[in-house]
């Protein structure tokens, strides 16, 4: 149960942004990337041999000089050398590619985890699946094929156009006529370009939601025979999303013509001009040879450099919105799981809620709300539906932030409350895998002896087997059993401070006992918030506190406030009529 959210997309970064995040990367691993860039220089600079060879041939032959023999081993072995050099090169290159999204990705998947509850409930399920996903694969294959490519291609153009200019510089400045159309091809095709990869990679994340959606809700949609409108929905998202993909498809074989007519005239030129410098006893046959190879040798890599532009701004766009998410603020709970797991002091601290207000951008949800846990107390937060008992147990719990006042354990605010307090909620997943994995969750270096006398303590008899595998593909837990297992992880991590959202609410009538045996005696000793979806939970607490439209209006202990005769009364009253 939430009392509120709206539906929103998480953050995207800026392009710089995102290239100071590589740059840091790459700096954190000098030696891999000077490795790289040796090898991409070298590998640039073999290509250039051949045209000088070839060039160095036809003046042979034009002088009938020699033989033609040592030329062709030249040739072969300027060849093998490339091939070498340029296979090294895309090693190392998607080496360190690899190695750099690797580390971002894992701080994406850490935030992505580590999200608040309330950030979760708002957010698009479907845009996170894509950050995760599409766009870490899209970005992947970036690196280990574009990367090289793009890196390689540079160079070979830089060094190609330093070759033409040692030849003659008439020559070079022919070649250069080819690049104003080359510009206007750009200014042309990025402007419009940009803005349909970035809307391309949303209409994606839209598609995904609408799946998603239609996916968990299956058991719904199939009970209202509403399959139709929801497979309109999908395919209405897909055709979107498919208009935007033929329109970047046409938008390239546009951007594809304009680049064929600035090599044809930038080949055109050189040709021309050595036609005129050897008339005149400038330049050699050879050297002109050379230049036109050099020239012709270019349109493979500019044409790599600008048709990959297709997949280059398609990873750009997937980058940004995954270093959005890489932005996100940290967590203590991810950043100091160590010395969270070693807090078992035994120590439970006093609690205090100051002067909380919150609301989901309507009216309050919750209005200067005063309350204070002793240490070891444990208090039972009960009221109607959208009193504002949940968003009350996840401030305390850290999972979200109050648009006002501040929580206090022992007087002093905390950085992170994830820290201090566990939270069970009403909805707990069973990680597919072995039970034991699942428990381990909560302490890593826990025994068997451990996880068994966890479950012990909330009386999960039912378990045999610590390596039975529970979830997808295995045993399927029932509700009860399931918040049993989310129980004795508490009492694995052993938290001084403990919330209980509806912790038992799934448990029928006959299992509700037992569950509340179970979640009595995990949270035992600690200081402890209990929202009670059962008023027997109430009755048990040390105290109760009652909740209306978002303020304290009652506070004692049960037979206090049944004596008072006011709201809780007439609750506890409805409870124990409905039997």
């Amino acid at each position: 149960m939430t009392d509120g959210g709206t539906d929103q997309l998480l953050p995207i970064a800026t392009g710089r942004r995102a290239g100071r995040v590589v740059a840091d990367e790459l700096r954190a691993r000098p030696l891999a990337t000077a490795a790289a860039g040796l090898a991409a220089v070298c590998a640039a600079a073999s290509g250039l041999l051949a045209p000088v060879v070839l060039g160095r041939l036809v003046d042979a032959v034009d002088r009938r000089e020699g033989t033609v023999w040592p030329f062709v081993g030249a040739l072969l072995g300027a060849a093998l050398l490339s091939a070498v050099l340029t296979g090294l090169s895309a090693v190392l290159i998607a080496r360190l590619g690899e190695t750099v999204l690797a580390r971002l990705r894992e701080r994406v998947v850490d935030r992505a985890l580590h999200l608040p509850s309330a950030t979760l409930d708002r957010v698009r399920g479907g845009d996170l699946l894509s950050r995760v996903g599409d766009d870490v694969a899209k970005v992947a294959e970036a690196v280990t094929s574009a990367l090289p490519q793009v890196a390689g291609a540079g160079l070979t153009v830089l060094l190609t156009l330093v070759g033409l200019g040692t030849l003659d510089w008439r020559l070079a400045l022919a070649g250069m006529v080819a690049l104003p159309l080359y510009v206007l091809a750009l200014r042309w095709y990025l402007p419009r370009s940009a803005p349909r990869y970035a809307a391309e990679r949303v209409a994606m994340g839209e598609r995904s939601q609408a799946l998603v959606s239609s996916v968990q809700g299956a058991d719904t949609v199939h009970a209202y025979a509403d399959e139709a409108r929801h497979r309109a929905v999908v395919d209405d998202r897909s055709a979107h999303a498919l208009g935007i993909t033929l329109g970047v498809f046409r938008l390239f074989t546009d951007f594809g013509w304009r680049m064929n007519r600035a090599e044809y005239v930038g080949l055109a030129a050189v040709l021309g001009v050595g036609f005129l410098l050897v008339r005149s006893g400038d330049v050699t046959v050879g050297a002109v040879t050379t230049a036109a190879l050099l020239f012709h040798r270019l349109f493979g890599p500019l044409g790599l450099l600008l048709f990959t532009f297709d997949d280059v701004q398609s990873a750009g766009a997937s980058l940004v919105r995954m270093v959005g998410v890489a932005d996100l603020p940290g967590t203590a709970a991810a950043d100091h799981a160590a010395d969270r797991a070693a807090d078992r002091s035994g120590v439970r601290p006093a609690v205090e809620l100051r002067g909380i207000g919150h609301s989901y951008g309507g009216p309050p949800v919750l209005v200067d709300v005063d309350l204070r846990l002793a240490p070891g107390e444990r208090v039972a937060l009960v009221g109607a539906s959208g009193a504002g008992k949940t968003t009350l147990a996840g401030v305390l719990a850290g999972a979200l932030d109050p648009a006002a006042g501040q929580v206090l354990l022992d007087g002093e605010p905390v950085a992170d409350l994830r820290e201090r307090v566990g939270l069970v909620s009403q909805e707990v997943h069973v990680f597919a895998g072995p039970l034991s994995d699942d428990l381990r969750l909560a302490r890593p270096q826990a025994t068997d002896a451990e996880l068994a006398a966890a479950l012990a303590t909330v009386g999960a008899g039912w378990v045999t087997d610590l390596d039975v595998v529970v979830g997808d593909g295995g045993r399927e837990l029932t509700a009860p059993q399931a918040q049993q297992l989310a129980l004795a992880r508490l009492v694995l991590a052993d938290p001084p401070v403990a919330v209980l959202d509806e912790a038992t609410a799934e448990a029928g009538s006959a299992g509700a006992r037992d569950l509340e045996d179970a979640a009595d005696a995990a949270v035992r000793g600690r200081t402890t918030l209990v929202v009670a979806h059962r008023l027997t939970q109430a009755a048990r607490a040390d105290r109760v506190v009652v909740l209306a439209a978002g303020r304290v209006v009652e506070e004692g202990t049960h037979a206090e406030l049944v004596a008072a005769g006011g709201r809780y009364a007439r609750l506890w009253s409805a409870w124990t009529a409905r039997g």
